[in-house]
């Protein structure tokens, strides 16, 4: 685990004290009472309360699997982008020679992806140096040497591959291997036997069987080759770990000098390998799941040849896929709207923004920066972060569960954190990258092999704490353990999360909050494993460890009996516990940061709720969600984050400060029994 990614906001303007000013017309503008349903008490189901008239009336786009406040704000931001867009685009087509400029290589990206009568015409024919490679593949030895080359050009090895911050020794970067090889969502995709599963498993190997027509394969052969690639995939998730067993840093660490390394996996030449990527000289590396790689080891010659080959052909094509004809595209949607259930495809241009945004997004990102987020916004930004900041530090210092020795740590942890505003103090240096203004596919794969050697080439060099894993557009942010960072893009600070129409209860709890959840991520059960520098170090007490377990095991127990779409359908409780707790306790450190703004000043009632309910309602918000069932499904199966409706009543009925704001009596679905109830912030 290097990073820690979010499905988060944040905003971007000061938290001032509540003023006097005509409230009503601001308050109308944030929080829409047409948006709650008040045939539901607030005690009994908060999200409904909050969200029910908004639910009833918010359709979900056909290309869409969901629809909520988050994709509301990306669709602007998408809007601002798809002009810039356009407009480089068009110097770019102007242009006769290709200029290295960072206008002219972002409109010449997004042009060619644009482009879909050279893409239709070229069919799957771009792929076939890397088919060649595949078919002259004659034996196990050829196999593995040919994996390094495969793997420079298309990403087409079995695993995660690149550099990494030593977990242990935080100022080092060193070379990493993890997991990989599988196309389903999860590994339990490949091994439950319940008939969701087995139809899910039936639908690939269809839509698999349908890739391999495409690429020319007769219907028999190519039904045939499907079958085999589940068989080896199934293979890849007996040796992996799930999701749940991913979160454990300690036992995803496994620092190997080459020796040991080259020990694991005999017969695998590592050396040359790395070498393929042009990678520099590497001595140790992080080997994340040791069995896994002792399992692929022995599959090289357990596997038939032919069998790779097969495997080896459809990562191709499946990583390959949005890139290549418009036949191969759709074929491609259809399987994946099994987890989407979206009924169309996004725009050609919104795909087409995604993919420049994903490889090009500091280049996009500059453009939208000087547009989109002034030095003043990021200014106010910055002060609201530290605000927050300074309210977490005086809570761990009152909680009477930790000890001083361990407060002493927290306390010196949270002074470190790297607050990362807006967008990055330093860009990075795009003027190696070669695009052209020729195919769609060979602009993807010069950027990815360009990001690839930019990523190898940390290796040996000091961690560079500037680095932002997110462009400046994105709708998110997120805490980083390894950097002991707290990022929020620009993309994400503006309404709906912050606006300046708002009172400050309703900014504290949709921004605040939001704020105060990334913070207390570097003290969730995994965040609170490093220590202020980012090493993966045990700085608690072994009493304060413990009474922390107690509490988190209470977390995990409260959403495994949370259910979606049936009552069959359960959330994991060990899978969220990260997000549920930083929820927890961004919520309970923003309230209080919240009383401390508004102070002695009169409690102003605005729509006939008072600041403190306001503040709920602001956070419910913020997170109300409409799901197609496919999604939601695959959430609850996948995704380390519960789905909306438990992001808001889940922690709210675990807090004393909601039940006194609503006035719920114990015994009301929004109150958690005490001796239930967890306690950490």
């Amino acid at each position: 685990m290097t990073m820690r990614s979010i499905f988060r906001a944040v905003s971007t303007v000061v938290l001032a004290a509540a003023v006097s000013a005509p409230l009503a017309a601001q308050a109308n503008r944030a929080l829409d009472r047409a948006n709650l349903d008040t045939t539901c008490a607030a005690c009994k189901d908060f999200y409904q309360f909050a969200n029910g008239g908004w639910l009833k009336k918010t359709p979900i786009p056909a290309a869409y699997s969901s629809f909520g406040s988050f994709r509301e704000l990306a669709d602007r931001n998408e809007a601002q982008l798809h002009k810039l867009l356009d407009a480089d685009a068009a110097k770019a087509n102007a242009t006769k020679d290709t200029p290295a400029d960072a206008t002219w290589k972002v409109g010449a990206f997004y042009s060619s992806c644009l482009d879909t009568a050279s893409i239709d015409r070229l069919g799957a024919g771009p792929l076939k140096p890397e088919m060649d490679i595949i078919a002259g593949i004659k034996s196990p030895d050829d196999l593995k040497q040919q994996l390094g080359v495969l793997e420079r050009r298309a990403g087409l090895a079995p695993w995660s591959d690149g550099s990494t911050q030593d977990a242990k020794n935080a100022a080092s970067v060193i070379g990493g291997l993890y997991q990989g090889g599988l196309t389903l969502p999860d590994k339990e995709y490949y091994t439950k036997t319940d008939s969701t599963s087995r139809k899910i498993r039936d639908s690939f190997v269809a839509h698999m069987a349908r890739m391999f027509e495409l690429l020319g394969d007769s219907k028999d052969v190519a039904a045939a080759e499907a079958k085999t690639v589940l068989a080896v995939e199934t293979k890849f998730a007996l040796a992996s770990k799930n999701r749940v067993e991913l979160r454990d840093p300690q036992t995803n660490y496994h620092k190997m000098s080459l020796a040991e390394l080259a020990k694991l996996t005999p017969g695998f030449n590592w050396p040359a390998f790395f070498a393929a990527q042009s990678a520099p000289g590497i001595s140790s590396v992080d080997v994340g799941q040791p069995e896994f790689f002792s399992a692929v080891n022995k599959m090289f010659t357990t596997i038939p040849i032919d069998d790779w080959k097969v495997f080896l052909r459809w990562r191709l094509v499946h990583a390959s896929a949005p890139a290549l004809g418009t036949p191969i595209v759709k074929e491609n949607f259809t399987f994946n709207k099994v987890f989407s259930g979206a009924t169309e495809m996004l725009p050609r241009w919104q795909r087409c923004l995604h993919s420049t945004d994903d490889r090009l997004g500091e280049l996009l990102g500059q453009d939208y920066v000087k547009q989109n987020f002034t030095p003043e916004a990021k200014a106010r930004a910055v002060k609201i972060v530290n605000n927050l900041v300074n309210e977490l530090h005086d809570r761990i210092e009152k909680l009477d569960w930790m000890s001083a020795p361990t407060k002493a740590q927290a306390v010196a942890k949270l002074a470190a954190f790297a607050k990362k505003i807006g967008f990055p103090d330093k860009w990075k240096d795009y003027s190696t990258l070669k695009v052209s203004a020729g195919q769609y596919l060979q602009n993807v794969r010069a950027t990815d092999q360009w990001a690839a050697s930019r990523d190898w080439a940390k290796i040996g060099k000091p961690v560079d704490r500037t680095e932002w894993t997110m462009t400046p557009p994105t709708v998110n942010a997120y805490y980083n353990p390894q950097l002991n960072e707290i990022v929020f893009p620009a993309g994400i600070l503006q309404p709906p999360f912050y606006s300046p129409d708002a009172d400050d209860a309703v900014n504290y709890g949709a921004m605040g909050a939001v704020i105060g959840h990334e913070m207390t991520h570097g003290f969730d059960d995994q965040g609170r494993q490093f220590d202020k520098d980012g090493n993966l170090k045990d700085w608690w007490t072994k009493a304060d460890a413990a009474k922390y377990t107690v509490q988190a095991k209470k977390v995990v127990a409260q959403f495994n009996s949370y259910t979606v779409l049936d009552s069959a359908t359960h959330v994991n409780g060990e899978l969220t516990l990260g997000e549920n707790i930083a929820d927890f306790g961004g919520l309970t450190v923003a309230f209080a940061a919240m009383e401390r703004a508004l102070g002695n000043t009169p409690r102003k009632t605005i729509d006939g709720f008072t600041p403190e309910q306001r503040f709920f309602l602001g956070w419910a918000q913020v997170w109300r969600e409409t799901y197609r069932p496919e999604a939601l499904r695959t959430q609850v199966n996948s995704n380390e984050h519960a789905p909306s409706i438990w992001r808001v009543n889940g922690p709210f009925s675990n807090m004393p400060e909601f039940k006194a704001a609503w006035g719920c009596k114990d015994g009301d679905p929004m109150v958690r029994p005490a001796a239930l109830r967890a306690r950490i912030w």
